[in-house]
């Protein structure tokens, strides 16, 4: 059994992730500090550390010497992601956002003590690695070092692609709906390549602040804009030498274009508040769910940028293009459930098996997982109905564990009755109420946490139900 390393100074962070891995059959031990770990524990002879990058007196990163050769997995809030990056140029095997989401904290666990083990020599692949993005479509893998599950025509045709363009350096557009996988393709086209032992970096745009992208990606120098009080290198510098995932690219602003089109053109960056470039070799993996030449022609992405782009195009089918996939998939997500509550007598009803084939599954691969996840917890039978998935009401594209902790009555302002919503208001109606209702004096955070969702599930929101962001009247959430 792995024995795992929790050092935590948050109790409740490190009681709940013990737990987590626990349940997960990993033996852990746990310390609040680097200098407690030392005391009270032998830190070379663990199988994983996983470290809060702040603790109280040594950084995290001290593990990484202090282990020697244990991988280190680095925990770290939004705010300073981009000091994860740099531990991981000291030599961490990963990082995690907090708050992360269970299923990637486990999957990032299970890959790290996987390749420990396997320790491939350079250009052996090896699958998956957790980022910054919200909770992955991904599940375990069963088509070779690709590591996605399906066997139909198109997913065959786009595998044998995968395999042609990763030993190459050109730049790949991924294509695809929101929730098919794409940065699973994305971590297969890393893997499979040269560079697959230097990072990858995965940042998705929606995600983001436009007062920030440029920053983000770029760094900037100390003075170059209030609150910069100190240099700072970008995500695109982090992944010198490796792979830069840019998700969901048609949501980056046209001055973050610019600066991107020029890494491209002259393989060199420029931080924000200098007058100095500097070189960077990134191979550079996009993907989107818009039609960015349709987006070009109307001034809303650079055409340069986009020829720059499209290179290399892997189209990645809709869930419901995939045929006999869709069941192979969720009985890989049941397997997987069934195990964090430790059942084995688990398995799906015909009715079951009929309604996950023919569905039309509108939210792809994350809905399929999330009804999944949903119908092993409430089954209190051996058999999983249709009924229990709950793929048979009219908004089930709506994915209830989005909207945890939403008040049935929340969100209508005050005095303004004329909007108010009433008992029989779907989720769907709710949300469009909520955003309009509100979205001119909160600002894309304060939404989100209103509504009990992320920022990027509050952006793919928008985007599904056609609710454009205000751009005036809301303060800079810078």
């Amino acid at each position: 059994m792995p024995h795992i390393l929790i050092v935590e100074d948050e109790t409740i962070i490190r009681s709940a992730l013990r737990r987590l891995l626990e349940r997960n059959q990993y033996q852990v031990s746990e310390a609040g500090s680097v200098q407690e770990a030392q005391e009270r524990f032998s830190i070379p002879t663990f199988d994983l550390i996983v470290s809060d990058l702040r603790l109280p007196g040594a950084p995290g990163t001290e593990l990484i010497k202090l282990g020697q050769g244990t991988p280190v997995l680095i925990m770290t809030s939004y705010a300073s992601l981009r000091s994860a990056v740099d531990s991981m140029k000291m030599g961490a095997v990963d990082y995690i956002a907090k708050p992360f989401d269970h299923d990637e904290m486990l999957q990032a666990v299970a890959r790290i003590l996987r390749d420990r083990q396997s320790a491939p020599v350079v250009g052996e692949p090896v699958v998956g690695k957790a980022s910054t993005g919200a909770a992955k479509p991904g599940i375990d893998n069963s088509n070779g070092e690709i590591g996605i599950i399906g066997s139909c025509p198109p997913m065959q045709d786009l595998y044998s692609k995968i395999r042609k363009v990763a030993p190459t350096d050109s730049n790949v557009l991924i294509q695809g709906e929101s929730g098919t996988g794409k940065e699973l393709v994305a971590r297969a086209l890393h893997n499979l390549s040269k560079r697959a032992k230097a990072p990858m970096i995965s940042v998705n745009c929606a995600a983001i602040p436009e007062s920030l992208i440029e920053s983000e990606l770029f760094g900037h120098e100390k003075g170059a804009f209030t609150g910069a009080s100190a240099g700072r290198a970008g995500l695109v510098e982090a992944a010198d030498g490796g792979t830069l995932f840019l998700d969901e690219i048609g949501e980056l602003p046209l001055e973050a274009q610019a600066r991107l089109l020029r890494v491209l053109q002259e393989g060199e960056i420029r931080r924000v508040g200098s007058v100095q470039s500097q070189k960077v070799d990134v191979r550079l993996i996009a993907a989107t769910h818009r039609d960015l030449k349709s987006l070009a022609k109307i001034g809303q992405f650079r055409e340069d940028l986009y020829y720059r782009l499209h290179v290399i195009a892997l189209k990645l089918p809709a869930l419901r293009e995939r045929g006999a996939d869709v069941n192979e998939i969720a009985n890989a997500f049941l397997a997987r459930q069934s195990a964090r509550v430790n059942r084995t007598d688990l398995k799906f009803a015909p009715d079951a098996e009929q309604a996950i084939r023919h569905y039309s599954w509108p939210g792809n691969v994350r809905e399929l997982e999330n009804a999944v996840e949903r119908a092993v917890i409430l089954c209190e039978s051996p058999e999983i109905s249709a009924e229990l998935l709950g793929i048979d009401i009219e908004l089930s594209d709506l994915e209830d564990d989005d909207f945890i902790g939403l008040p049935p009555q929340q969100g209508t302002a005050a005095g303004n009755n004329s909007h108010e919503p009433t008992e029989d208001l779907s989720l769907e109606d709710y949300f469009q109420h909520f955003v309009l209702e509100h979205q001119d004096h909160m600002t894309e955070t304060e939404l989100a946490r209103k509504l009990g969702v992320s920022r990027k599930c509050l952006w793919e929101r928008r985007q599904r139900l056609g609710i454009p962001r205000r751009k005036t009247g809301v303060a800079s959430e810078s």
